[in-house]
């Protein structure tokens, strides 16, 4: 194990003599203050680092790239060094098997300890270079998209996935970094387990899209007509009044990528993007962060600044931000509430537009350029192309030059699209700029919780008779009370147990899935 390198057991032997004798005669009481010490500390930088990096996604002016992401590069670094302080390694070890320490404590020391050993081995001048490189990375992968140019974010690509690979390396592990990054993000996925998950969705939804594409096609013109932004704005006030997304703990604002972000419970950042030709893309978006900002608002109070909030697994993340813009947000009872506003707002395009069609309209399936703006049936091939071009990055089989081409040759085989321009095509998602490979299979993963967990809430709540009558509040108790409340506390696949009763199942995806285009399309 990569924690009893010479490095580390140098400084290991240092801290026994600087400060043994004293830690020795520390009490459990003593240790544990200590501990909630180091996490204050650690989440002031934390909560720092997060504000820089939303102001840089919404309003920051561009010029001054270059200033902040030196400064938040030195930040991170200052926060590396409080989370591998040696000293509090030990701690974190000694407190982590201490039977006097309660479950909830011990559940985070023991992923605190985990994530320092992870980070401990990686020096901290490397660590803080790619914090840097991931910061221009974003620039310019913000200027490439503007100008619907891959060349311009391609060197940058591919210093990250150079430093990425050297960062992971430092770990020692009997794992292929690929297999590291996908268990980072969901704890106990990897390439196998998507593997398999991904054969199964491509088993049942092929067929379904090829009848559906055989089908006789729904009418949907009418949603890409001009819908001006400030008119869709003032749609939007009462959206986020009716999803209770209240200013006093959530705050939304407006990005090139769509995201969200939190300092703590009462402080939840989401943004949308507006697109005058697209009025569904805004709502649906929103309804879709909105959903994770609960998730975060809702986690119990007493894990604020502590890993039980900030690390719960990318995929319980997404899918309750998939099951608020799908499994609620796409449905006739939703918009039975909100289509009567809607065609207030526009009477012109929507006028004569009944509620049926226009329900048809939103949940249109059809292949598509651009993964956010998906259907939900096609959705998974967007993501199973992003997981298929990770996996040949971190294995050599696929290399950064020409990924543009690689792109849309995926698009062409999986899709049958041909993809007009890189702004809509390799450059349409912001997670590769900072390294974040193996989230993208989390949204394909956590769609198909969703859509357990729905099983499980229609048991207890009439979800339709509670969104029709303006009672979305309910709904995310019930989130709050089964899933939300719990953070990190238990693994995805535990509380997946606790909230239905049965292990993960992707057969309950694939049946909802054929149940509603089967019936939409008449097939």
């Amino acid at each position: 194990m990569y924690y009893e390198n010479a490095e580390y057991m140098v400084l290991s032997a240092l801290v026994y003599v600087i400060s043994d004798r004293k830690e020795k005669n520390m009490t459990t009481e003593e240790k544990l203050k200590k501990y909630q010490d180091w996490l204050f500390k650690c989440s002031a930088y934390h909560m720092a680092l997060n504000i820089i990096d939303i102001d840089k996604q919404t309003v920051a002016p561009t010029a001054g790239a270059s200033y902040r992401d030196a400064r938040s590069a030195f930040l991170a670094g200052e926060l590396f060094s409080l989370e591998t302080d040696p000293e509090i390694v030990e701690l974190l070890k000694d407190l982590k098997d201490d039977p006097k320490v309660d479950a909830e404590n011990k559940r985070a020391i023991q992923l605190y300890y985990k994530q320092a050993l992870d980070t401990l081995c990686i020096p901290k001048e490397e660590f803080v270079a790619f914090k840097k490189l991931c910061d221009e990375s974003f620039d310019a992968w913000i200027l490439a998209k503007s100008k619907a140019d891959y060349s311009l974010f391609a060197p940058y690509l591919k210093k990250v996935i150079e430093s990425q690979k050297k960062l992971y390396s430092y770990r020692k592990s009997d794992k292929s970094i690929y297999n590291q990054m996908l268990d980072d993000f969901e704890p106990g996925m990897d390439e196998e387990k998507y593997d398999a998950f991904f054969a199964a969705l491509k088993e049942r939804l092929v067929p379904l899209i090829q009848k559906v594409t055989k089908a006789k096609q729904l009418r949907e013109d009418f949603l890409t007509q001009s819908f001006p932004v400030e008119e869709q704005k003032k749609f939007m006030e009462g959206l986020l009044e009716y999803l209770y997304f209240d200013s006093s703990w959530g705050y939304q604002n407006e990005s090139e990528h769509p995201f969200t972000s939190w300092t703590c419970e009462n402080d939840c950042r989401t943004t949308t993007k507006y697109l005058e030709n697209n009025v569904i893309s805004a709502i649906l978006s929103t309804v879709h962060e909105v959903g994770h900002a609960y998730y975060e608002h809702n986690i119990n109070p007493k894990y604020d600044g502590m890993i039980l909030s900030e690390g719960v697994s990318s995929g319980m993340h997404e899918s309750q931000s998939r099951l608020c813009e799908n499994y609620l947000g796409r449905t006739l009872a939703f918009w039975k509430y909100h289509y009567p506003r809607l065609q207030k707002h526009f009477p012109k395009q929507l006028g004569e537009v009944s509620l049926e069609e226009f329900y048809q309209a939103i949940n249109v399936s059809k292949p598509s350029f651009i993964r956010t703006e998906a259907d939900e049936l096609t959705y998974p091939l967007h993501v199973l192309i992003r997981y298929e071009i990770e996996k040949g990055l971190f294995n050599g089989s696929i290399s950064t030059e020409g990924l543009d081409k690689t792109w849309n040759a995926k698009y062409k085989e999986y899709l049958g699209v041909d993809v007009p321009n890189d702004k809509v095509g390799i450059l349409q998602d912001v997670h590769w700029s900072d390294g974040s490979f193996g989230y993208f299979p989390t949204y394909a993963l956590g769609t198909a919780f969703a859509a357990q967990f729905m099983q499980a809430m229609r048991k207890d709540l009439d979800v339709e008779r509670l969104l029709e009558e303006n009672h979305f509040d309910e709904i995310m108790n019930w989130l709050k009370e089964h899933i939300h409340t719990y953070g990190f506390r238990y693994e995805a696949s535990e509380l997946m147990k606790m909230v239905t009763g049965e292990a993960f199942n992707v057969k309950y995806f694939l049946d909802y899935i054929e149940e509603k285009y089967t019936k939409l399309y008449q097939l």
